[in-house]
């Protein structure tokens, strides 16, 4: 009625306008959710025509539901806004959307703050990058996104944060939040190759494995070769992360360091990892697949990516955050699986650290 009015109740603005506020009118609106008694208001015109509810509608059709489905999958509030009017035939405006939407804020803080559970067996970190509006000038910004798997060995995102860069320095704020939010205790860590990251992780849990990911010290390695030659130093390199044992992978290491001593960095990015390339091995085949990449995480990012890529930035932090939150839960429907060989690798993180599991009990339940 505000927006009909163009002036907020009791308002002098109002006054003498030709049209006011008029009462309400009362129904019953059923649901899915049961029956509820509903007040709508009335304009002495009898022009107002509410949008969410109708006149003489009394069935409750989740219309605020269509409205954040839409937006969780990247539309902008003018897109939803051209659908809506196309679909069912009715006008709403952005503002209104907008409003619909800003209800999520308050479940993103709600998430954001939540308690976690106490242990997550492995955990993968990794950041993005989004245009957001600061004084007036569209900047670069950093997304954080932590995605745990937890004792179920279900994918659960932990929260997402936003800084101005990526940098371990903010990296070591995150882990302490976590670590305050109830997550005492991490077996693996999966991150790429920022300098300074597992020194970061290892402040706040310094019995956690820190893992680089394999793909991102392939890519770093194949950077300093020629193109012609990279398709048989990737093969080179793929017998050191293939290796059945440490002692043959760094077997594998020596004959890089040799084959290709015209290109040095090849081998010296991993010589220099080496302690941190190393971990997955301790584990069988199928475990060292769900650990030796950050894939999973940069899976979920990609498909972040694909929704905000038609925006050409965001007006605030809080709106990045918001579509940010919806896309994750529209991913996380599908994660009703645990990951793949998860039995074998709860097994094994049991036999290794039998003092960490305390929850295995419950989990074999």
């Amino acid at each position: 009625m505000t927006d009909h009015l163009g002036y907020e109740k009791h308002d002098p603005a109002g006054h003498h306008r030709g049209n006011t506020r008029n009462g309400k009118s009362q129904k019953t609106l059923k649901g899915d959710f049961g029956e509820l008694e509903l007040e709508t208001p009335r304009d002495r015109q009898a022009t107002f025509d509410p949008k969410i509810v109708a006149k003489g509608q009394t069935r409750w059709t989740g219309f605020d539901d269509k409205i954040i489905s839409m937006y969780a999958r990247g539309m902008t509030t003018r897109e939803i806004q051209g659908h809506l009017e196309e679909i069912y035939g009715i006008e709403v405006s952005p503002a209104l959307i907008s409003n619909v939407t800003d209800a999520v804020i308050e479940e993103v803080k709600l998430w954001q703050g939540r308690p976690l559970e106490e242990l997550y067996p492995i955990v993968y970190l990794d950041a993005l990058m989004v245009k957001v509006r600061d004084e007036g000038h569209i900047q670069n910004k950093a997304i954080y996104v932590v995605l745990g798997v937890n004792l179920e060995g279900q994918k659960e995102v932990l929260g997402l944060w936003v800084a101005q860069t990526e940098g371990a320095k903010f990296w070591l704020q995150v882990l302490t939040e976590l670590h305050n939010r109830g997550v005492q205790d991490i077996l693996i860590a999966c991150v790429d190759g920022l300098k300074g990251f597992p020194e970061a992780i290892e402040a706040v849990y310094p019995r956690t494995e820190v893992q680089l990911c394999i793909v991102h010290l392939v890519r770093a390695a194949l950077n300093y070769v020629p193109w012609k030659l990279r398709k048989p130093a990737a093969a080179d390199l793929q017998l050191i992360y293939r290796a059945a044992t440490v002692a043959e992978a760094e077997q594998h290491l020596q004959e890089l360091e040799a084959k290709w001593k015209a290109y040095p960095s090849v081998s010296q990015v991993w010589r220099r990892n080496w302690a941190r390339i190393t971990p997955f091995f301790n584990y069988p085949p199928d475990i060292r697949k769900a650990i030796y990449t950050t894939n999973s995480v940069e899976s979920l990012n990609r498909s972040l990516r694909k929704i905000i890529k038609t925006r050409g930035g965001f007006p605030n932090e809080e709106a990045a955050l918001k579509l940010l939150f919806l896309a994750l839960r529209q991913a996380a429907k599908k994660w009703t699986m645990p990951i793949h060989h998860w039995r074998e690798a709860l097994n094994h993180f049991t036999i290794l650290w039998p003092e960490r599991m305390p929850a295995l009990e419950r989990v074999a339940q």
